[in-house]
C-alpha cells in the first residue's frame, strides 16, 4: 500500500473517465441539437447540487476510522439508502418548481429521469469506502473505467436512435447501475438487516461537518458565476469561464488523484505524525513540480496560448489568466490541506476554514465587479494569497511541523519556474514573432520545459534526487 501506487491506478481512472467524457461530448454534440444538450446542463445543476448531501459525508467517514466494525459499516450502508431515496422524493416533488425556476416545460421530466442515480449510487457508497479504505484502487479503477466507456457506447447508440436527450440521461444512469453492480460483486462485504443506529453518533459527527464543507464550498465556487452574469453580462462571464476551466481542469485532477491517494493511507497511520508529515511534505513537492510550471508557462505565454488554441476572438481570456494562473497554482498546494483535516477527523477545522474561504473569495468577487472581469480575477488572487498562508499553517499544525519545512519542500519548483518564467521573458524579448505560430508556440513551450528541468537538475538536483527515491521506495 503506497501513495505512488494509490496515485497511478487512480490517475489511470480519472484520464479515462475525462477521455470518455471529451468522447462522448464531440459525438453527442455531432448528434444532438444545442437545446437538448442545454435542457441536460440545467438538470447537471441540480444533480451536482443534490449529489453534496448522497451519502452526507459517510463514505469518507468509515474510511478515516481507525477501528471500523461490521455494525457501523451496516448502519452507514442502511443511512446511505434512506438519505438516497430521501433525496430522489425531494427532487421528483419539487421538480415543476425547479422547471418554472428555469423557464423550461421540457426540464421536467429532463430531471426526474435520472432522479433514480441516487438511490442506486446508495447502495454501493459503503462497498466503495471499504475499498478505498483497504487502498484497492486497481480495482476501482477497472470498474470506473468499464462502467463509464460502456455508459458512454449506450448513449451514442441510443443518440444514433433518436433518443435526443434521454441519450445523456441513459448515460448517467448506466454508469451509476453498472458501478454498483461491479462493486457489490467486487467487495465481499454484505450489509446485515439489523441495524445498531447508535453506531451513527460518531460517524455523523465526523460526516455533518464535512456536508457542509462541500456545501459552502460549493456554493463559492459558483458565485463568481452568478455575480460576474448578473452585474457584468453572459459576455464577460464567457470569457471568464473559459480562463477558469484553462487553470481548474489540470489542478483540479491532480490534487484529486494525490487527495483521493492520501487519503487512506493518512487515516490509517493517524498515530505516526512524523511519518503522515514527511508524507504529505513529499505529496505537496510532486504536485508543486508539476503545477508551478504548468501554471507558469501559462502565465508567460498566455497570450499565444489563448490566440491559437481558441481564436483571436477569446484574446480577453488572456487578461483574465493572467491573474488566475498564479492562483491555480496556488490551489493545487492549499487543497491538499483538506485530506490532512480529514485523516485526523477534524472536519470541524475544515468547515470552518470553508466557511472563511468562502467569505474572502465572495468578498473579492463582489469588491473585483465594479473593474470588470480582470478586476473580479485579480481580487480572487488577492483573497487566495490570504486563504493560502492560513491553510496551510493550520495543516502543519496538525502534523506537528512547521511552515518552514513546507517552504523547503516548495523552494525548488518555485524557484525553477521563476528561473523559466525570465528565461521565457528573454525570449520574447528577443524573438517576439516566436510564440506567434503554432511552431513557435510548441517551441516556446517545450524551451521552457528545458529550462526549468536543468534548473531542476543543477541547483536544486538533492531535492530532486529525494524526490525520485521518494517515488521509487513507493
Amino acid at each position: 500500500m503506497s501513495v505512488l501506487n494509490n496515485a497511478r491506478w487512480i490517475a489511470v481512472s480519472q484520464i479515462s473517465r475525462s477521455a470518455a467524457q471529451l468522447i462522448g461530448v464531440v459525438v453527442l454534440a455531432r448528434l444532438l441539437e444545442p437545446a437538448e444538450y442545454g435542457l441536460m446542463a440545467m438538470a447537471t445543476v441540480v444533480i451536482a447540487f443534490a449529489s453534496i448531501f448522497r451519502e452526507m459525508g459517510t463514505a469518507a467517514a468509515l474510511i478515516q476510522k481507525r477501528e471500523l466494525s461490521d455494525r457501523t459499516t451496516t448502519a452507514v450502508f442502511w443511512f446511505n439508502v434512506i438519505t438516497g431515496v430521501s433525496i430522489a422524493l425531494v427532487i421528483a416533488a419539487f421538480t415543476p418548481l425547479i422547471a418554472r425556476g428555469f423557464r423550461s416545460d421540457a426540464l421536467s421530466t429532463v430531471i426526474w429521469a435520472p432522479v433514480p442515480v441516487f438511490p442506486i449510487a446508495s447502495l454501493a457508497s459503503a462497498h466503495q469506502a471499504l475499498l478505498e479504505r483497504e487502498s484497492q484502487f486497481k480495482l476501482l479503477a477497472r470498474i470506473e473505467v468499464s462502467s463509464a466507456v460502456a455508459s458512454l457506447i449506450l448513449a451514442v447508440v441510443l443518440a444514433l436512435n433518436g433518443a435526443g436527450v434521454y441519450s445523456l440521461v441513459a448515460q448517467t444512469l448506466a454508469t451509476a447501475a453498472l458501478s454498483t453492480g461491479q462493486l457489490w460483486v467486487a467487495s465481499r462485504w454484505r450489509p446485515r438487516v439489523r441495524v445498531a443506529w447508535s453506531e451513527l453518533r460518531a460517524v455523523l459527527g465526523f460526516s455533518s461537518n464535512l456536508v457542509g464543507f462541500n456545501l459552502v464550498n460549493f456554493l463559492a465556487r459558483n458565485a463568481d458565476s452568478m455575480i460576474i452574469g448578473r452585474y457584468i453580462g453572459s459576455a464577460a462571464l464567457g470569457t471568464y469561464s473559459l480562463a477558469y476551466k484553462l487553470m481548474l481542469f489540470p489542478t483540479q485532477n491532480l490534487t484529486f488523484v494525490v487527495g483521493r491517494s492520501m487519503f487512506p493511507i493518512m487515516s490509517r497511520q493517524q498515530d505516526d505524525v512524523a511519518r503522515n508529515a514527511a508524507l504529505y511534505l513529499k505529496s505537496v513537492g510532486a504536485v508543486a513540480m508539476i503545477t508551478a510550471p504548468l501554471m507558469s508557462g501559462a502565465f508567460m505565454l498566455r497570450t499565444p496560448l489563448v490566440h491559437i488554441v481558441f481564436g483571436a476572438q477569446w484574446a480577453a481570456v488572456a487578461g483574465v489568466l493572467a491573474w488566475l494562473a498564479p492562483v491555480g497554482f496556488l490551489q493545487s498546494i492549499v487543497s491538499t490541506t483538506g485530506t490532512v483535516f480529514m485523516a485526523y477527523g477534524k472536519t470541524a477545522t475544515l468547515m470552518r476554514l470553508g466557511i472563511f474561504c468562502a467569505v474572502l473569495q465572495v468578498g473579492s468577487f463582489i469588491a473585483g465587479v465594479p473593474y470588470g472581469v480582470v478586476g473580479v480575477a485579480a481580487c480572487y488572487f488577492v483573497a487566495n494569497l490570504i486563504i493560502a498562508p492560513v491553510c496551510l499553517w493550520l495543516a502543519m499544525r496538525e502534523l506537528g511541523g512547521g511552515t518552514m519545512a513546507l517552504l523547503k519542500s516548495l523552494i525548488a519548483p518555485v524557484a525553477s519556474s521563476a528561473i523559466m518564467c525570465l528565461a521565457l521573458w528573454l525570449l520574447r524579448i528577443g524573438a517576439p514573432l516566436l510564440s506567434a505560430s503554432v511552431v513557435g508556440f510548441g517551441a516556446s513551450c517545450l524551451a521552457g520545459a528545458a529550462v526549468y528541468f536543468l534548473a531542476q537538475r543543477w541547483l536544486f538536483h538533492q531535492r530532486l534526487s529525494d524526490l525520485l527515491k521518494f517515488i521509487r521506495r513507493s
